[in-house]
């Protein structure tokens, strides 16, 4: 894990300019910082840059920018197959210098070119400059894992892991968007990554799964190197899909548990975070450190789970207080760094885990990002279920009832109470920007976005599921991962987003997914026998998460007073309309959602515009 940033194109940056940004890279790699500029036969100039956070052959050797042959490379992430693809390079006569997995994969390019990312199993965004042709090549992962910005200008491209690297080296601010801070403010987090847009007018970010080349006359393409299917197998049995669940799943705890450096896992009562402790511990005998955040608020509170897990599995575990101390000074500084809106509160409790893990000394953090979307794991995706086995009569009639029975007394969300709800109608999407068009009365001018989804196949839930990995849920999580835990110098690395794991997956047929009013049944039965039994068959879903009232206490004085003091934010949102949501002694889920919405974009608008 480290940063990377640079440019391509007919401009010459200040020297200056390139030291200052490797000194805000720093964050992100600690260990050694450097660059390297090229200057192309056309005439144009490339810049690599990076910072070091070492986790694999932490020694001087694997430095970077990284050479091999006439091949230069800066590369976030990690390749972690690269002893299977050591081996398979040796046979073909290469030879190494280090044990990074950097050598590997720049090898893997220099040999294969960028067809090779095919047999890549990993996280990363690279930049790749060959001398001999003058052209760069820049590079991200599957599920995009690693982030990389882009901004065009009119003399080329700058590329970086983080925003501020592309404002450093342009040596002015970027404009900001306003749609999308509409966007984010009336439709929610659910919203941001449907398409193109960022906060940013110009920037973009490099779609996950794509190559792009730039040749030495600058022009461009963006080949797709892998793309996600969904190819169902019916003659799947259930006993296959949970033993090939399992065998993979072990398989890819057990490639992400390579590195040189100690790692520590986040962790919850449920069984996604469990599910990767347990492989740890009772697979591979790992020393497992958990770390979680304690929630006093009944619906988040998980101890007694927890407490199962410590006790049966016999691993280290640090308990994190939710501290309400300075919550808005500390939310500034984390929009500060995340050049964003923190998109959840999930993502400032997930910050404040990441501090006690830098704490510790860890370099790294495990968490269960995807399980829900691979495996089933929302609310609504109990009624896609209802809705797939619609023609099935006796299906039908067991899994609503055990729907009723353990799943309608949790559900808060309206809509979703209803077990027919897509029955009468497959297109309805209102749960997911719950309450959308009364937040537009917020605005101070009008803005609606209707929802909208990808089709990736015609199956109601699979596609649901796909919409939330690739365009909803995931890239949000993904974003606030990295981040949080760059902001400590710690890699994130999430085992449920396997390129096997997941093509396995969607080979699982639709009728196995839930069980007996079970979401995750697969992955639950996956599990049995390593996962202690109380969190298998506990059906709550908590995971990260608290109220932003037991943060914020809106009947304080000072708090009003710095929630509605003078701020460019009151040009796009309503006063009044403000003072009257903070003078509700109780806020529904939503408009909780929505005042955290606020909050951040003041903050934002506060620091950026």
């Amino acid at each position: 894990m480290c940063g990377i940033a640079g440019y391509f194109g007919t401009h010459t940056i200040p020297v200056e300019r390139v030291e200052t940004c490797l000194q805000v890279m720093h964050r992100r790699g600690p260990d050694q910082a450097a660059y390297r500029h090229f200057q192309n036969a056309a005439g144009r100039h490339a810049y690599l840059l990076f910072s070091r956070l070492s986790i694999i052959d932490l020694a001087e050797r694997s430095h970077q920018p990284f050479n091999v042959s006439h091949h230069w490379m800066t590369f976030n992430g990690e390749l972690y197959n690269y002893l299977e693809r050591r081996t398979a390079l040796a046979a073909q006569g290469r030879t190494f210098r280090t044990q990074s997995d950097t050598e590997v994969l720049l090898t893997t390019l220099d040999a294969e070119g960028w067809e090779g990312l095919e047999a890549c199993e990993g996280m990363w965004a690279f930049a790749a400059y060959d001398e001999q042709t003058g052209s760069l090549m820049l590079s991200r992962d599957r599920f995009g894992e690693k982030p990389l910005y882009l901004y065009r200008d009119a003399t080329g491209l700058y590329y970086g892991s983080e925003i501020k690297f592309i404002a450093t080296l342009l040596g002015r601010r970027l404009e900001i968007n306003f749609d999308h801070v509409y966007r984010y403010l009336v439709n929610g987090y659910k919203a941001l990554y449907k398409k193109d847009h960022s906060f940013f007018k110009g920037l973009t970010e490099l779609r996950p799964a794509t190559v792009l080349r730039i040749n030495a006359a600058g022009e461009e393409d963006q080949p797709r190197y892998w793309s996600p299917r969904y190819e169902q197998n019916d003659a799947m049995t259930y006993d296959e899909a949970v033993a090939g669940a399992r065998e993979r799943l072990i398989r890819s705890v057990e490639l992400r548990l390579r590195a040189d450096v100690p790692l520590a896992f986040c962790m919850s009562g449920g069984v996604d975070s469990n599910a990767l402790i347990s492989i740890a511990k009772r697979k591979f005998n790992y020393d497992v450190h958990g770390f979680t955040i304690v929630n006093t608020d009944a619906r988040y509170e998980e101890q007694t789970l927890i407490d199962t897990a410590v006790k049966e599995l016999g691993i280290r575990h640090t308990p994190i207080p939710l501290d309400p101390s300075g919550f808005i000074d500390k939310l500034r500084a984390l929009v500060n760094y995340h050049d964003a809106p923190v998109y959840t509160i999930t993502y400032y409790v997930h910050w404040l885990l990441q501090e006690s893990i830098h704490a510790h000394g860890y370099r790294i953090a495990i968490s269960g990002t995807a399980a829900d979307e691979l495996f089933s794991g929302y609310f609504d995706h109990h009624l896609a279920y209802l809705y797939e086995v619609r023609n099935d009569p006796i299906t039908l009639a067991t899994a609503t009832a055990a729907w009723a029975q353990h799943i309608r007394p949790i559900v808060r969300n309206p809509y979703l109470s209803d077990p027919a709800l897509f029955m009468r109608d497959p297109e309805f999407r209102g749960h997911i920007f719950l309450d959308a068009e009364g937040f537009q009365q917020y605005l101070t001018q009008a803005w609606a976005e209707p929802f909208a989804e990808a089709q990736f196949t015609p199956h109601l839930l699979r596609n649901r599921m796909l919409n939330e990995l690739f365009h909803e849920a995931v890239p949000v999580i993904l974003h606030e991962d990295d981040l949080n835990a760059m902001y400590y110098s710690v890699e994130n690395r999430s085992p449920f987003l396997d390129r096997d794991l997941f093509e396995f997956c969607n080979t699982i047929p639709t009728r196995h997914l839930i069980r007996d009013g079970a979401a995750k049944a697969i992955l639950r039965d996956a599990m049995r026998g390593i996962v202690p039994d109380p969190i298998l068959d506990s059906r709550r879903k908590v995971g990260f998460n608290a109220p932003i009232l037991d943060l914020l206490d809106t009947s304080q004085t000072e708090v009003r007073a710095a929630l509605l003091d003078t701020s460019p934010i009151f040009d796009h949102v309503r006063r009044d309309k403000i003072e009257a949501l903070l003078t509700q002694p109780q806020l529904a889920n939503s408009a909780s959602k929505f005042l955290f919405y606020f909050l951040n974009a003041k903050l934002f608008l506060e620091a950026f515009g």
